[in-house]
């Protein structure tokens, strides 16, 4: 039978984790036990006091504030380290329900997925602002192009993960983990899929999303990282689009005034050939960095793979740790 962790990425959460824990089941169908992981990531107040005595079997404390994306990955890999079949990640805001979580474990279960992410009704959540809304569809638009997967809520951080899933999984990006996982995951041939959940009331303000501002700024130097890891290429190809084209236009009208024009003037025209071969070399270097960053991403995969061999090998030996012992 499968094991079942449920992790929780926390920072100064004493106020709102008793409520999420409440919620959260100790049976679900199809695993032979469920258990609980918080993330203290570098919390002030009692947040790994509070989950202990509130039954969480396992505390991972990173000793100082690292971010949403390094505590995501910390929980990763205590989880897999402790033998987790499927790790469901949330929030501690209490923002999603609990009792939606034998529906999001459904697909992995029945070996249709990798990864399952929560899909939020957006457009029914009233404490979302319409630009809140837009950027939300917005975000999980490019997300759809980027991977290929049908994903209908892109930052929503309710999800399932499998242990092959888990395995793979490496997030680059200091500022948080949905954008990118997926994307990540969809490169390695992992199956996404999306279900339908609820959300309760906001206990408080999203701390990722402090203004709409610098959510969109932040969100923006991700997807542009993610293009450039994961499809550097494409990137490429397209910043080397308009000097190309650019450059043989005017190459064109060279030909073209130095045919029908010299023998009449007597002019060469050279600025507009200087032009012209300046803007095809930019276009050609732009091109060549593509097919040099195309390379390079390569070799990524490749390493990423022998990652996944070593880590594969290294959380098989699985820990089996005292209920409520502290992980490093």
């Amino acid at each position: 039978m499968a094991r079942l962790f449920i992790q929780i990425p926390c920072f100064n959460e004493e106020a709102t984790l008793p409520a999420t824990l409440r919620e959260l089941p100790r049976q679900v169908p199809g695993f032979v036990s469920v258990q609980w992981v918080v993330i203290n990531d570098g919390s002030s107040d009692n947040t790994s006091a509070v989950a202990r005595r509130h039954g969480v079997d396992h505390v991972v404390e990173l000793g100082y504030h690292r971010g949403l994306a390094a505590a995501f990955m910390a929980g990763i890999d205590a989880c897999l380290r402790l033998g987790a079949d499927v790790i469901v990640n949330l929030d501690a805001d209490n923002q999603y329900c609990a009792a939606d979580i034998p529906r999001l474990v459904e697909p992995v279960l029945r070996g249709e997925a990798d990864m399952v992410i929560g899909a939020r009704p957006i457009e029914s959540i009233q404490s979302f602002s319409p630009v809140k809304k837009f950027l939300q569809r917005l975000g999980s638009s490019v997300v759809r192009r980027l991977s290929g997967a049908d994903v209908a809520d892109a930052p929503s951080g309710f999800r399932a993960i499998s242990r092959e899933a888990g395995l793979h999984l490496k997030v680059f990006s200091t500022y948080t983990y949905t954008l990118e996982t997926i994307v990540q995951m969809a490169t390695c041939g992992m199956r996404i899929v999306s279900v339908p959940v609820r959300v309760n009331p906001p206990t408080r303000e999203s701390r990722l999303i402090r203004s709409v501002a610098r959510y969109v700024f932040r969100s923006l130097v991700t997807l542009v990282r993610i293009y450039f890891l994961y499809r550097p290429f494409r990137v490429f190809a397209v910043l080397a689009t308009p000097p190309l084209l650019a450059g043989i236009f005017l190459t064109g009208r060279w030909l073209y005034l130095n045919w029908y024009e010299y023998p009449i003037t007597g002019r060469l025209h050279i600025p507009s050939l200087i032009v012209a071969v300046l803007n095809l070399a930019l276009g050609a270097g732009l091109l060549l960095a593509g097919v040099l960053a195309e390379l390079q991403a390569t070799n990524r995969r490749l390493l990423e793979e022998l990652r996944y061999l070593a880590r594969k090998r290294a959380f098989d030996r699985r820990l089996q740790p005292r209920p409520g012992q502290e992980l490093f």
